[in-house]
């Protein structure tokens, strides 16, 4: 018998007119499709590709079991999404061993803080996986704000807004240029280290970046807005330029 593959296919930061021609390829071919989302949404990476599936696609949402209910430290987050990640291999697992293809949706690039790494990881060495690249959220974020991130040789450092706010605070100080992800509820602490960090004043917010909802603007200009998951801050570096 036959072996399929799996393609973890990196759809962009979110318009689809941003997706590469191998990625629109196999996403229109594909017979089988999966992807992630929460629990009675529709998830973000499926609305990304509405209207390019073939229309007998057999289609398998992988429910996150937990996303912000508990903290991230506490064991029984880590226990969750560990049994839910090995589900979700068996099943995939399965359908490739019975000679099928399956296209995994991935949000923005697969290798860069995706849920889908914790798939390859886990199937890499027992089935064929291929990963398509893509743009990520972040390079759709400060082509928004129509601004160079970075200038010569100007530092850029990426951040999560889960992490503490000293931690955060002293990674800003040390660069050039700043992309700050996942803020959601974070959005005070993010806040606050950029002030700490002198700078609050060069921050940008894009939410949706390259979604047809985006929005752009200083971030000063936000005032106390909490932010969505999908929104990135972003602080422009001003190295040497000729």
């Amino acid at each position: 018998m036959s072996t399929g593959t799996i393609y973890g296919v990196g759809l962009g930061p979110g318009d689809p007119d941003l997706m590469s021609v191998r990625a629109d390829r196999l996403l229109r071919g594909a017979r089988h499709v999966a992807f992630f989302r929460k629990a009675g949404r529709s998830g973000q990476a499926r609305r990304i590709v509405e209207g390019l599936l073939h229309a007998d696609v057999v289609e398998f949402p992988m429910e996150y079991p937990v996303t912000t209910e508990i903290p991230v430290t506490d064991p029984a987050y880590n226990d969750a999404l560990s049994g839910f990640y090995a589900s979700c291999t068996d099943h995939l697992k399965q359908l490739v061993g019975q000679g099928e293809d399956v296209v995994v949706l991935c949000e923005g690039d697969p290798f860069f803080f995706g849920s889908f790494m914790h798939l390859y990881t886990r199937l890499k060495d027992e089935v064929p996986v291929q990963v398509v690249p893509a743009i990520t959220g972040m390079s759709g974020a400060w082509t928004a704000t129509g601004q160079p991130v970075t200038w010569g040789d100007d530092i850029l450092t990426v951040l999560m807004g889960t992490l503490p706010k000293e931690t955060l605070t002293e990674a800003m100080m040390r660069s050039d240029a700043v992309v700050v992800m996942k803020i959601g509820r974070h959005f005070d602490k993010v806040t606050s280290a950029l002030k700490a960090a002198d700078l609050y004043d060069r921050a940008w917010l894009i939410e949706y970046a390259s979604m047809p909802n985006q929005t752009v603007q200083q971030l000063a200009e936000a005032g106390d807005k909490v932010t969505p998951y999908f929104s990135i801050i972003v602080v422009h570096g001003q190295g040497r330029r000729p």
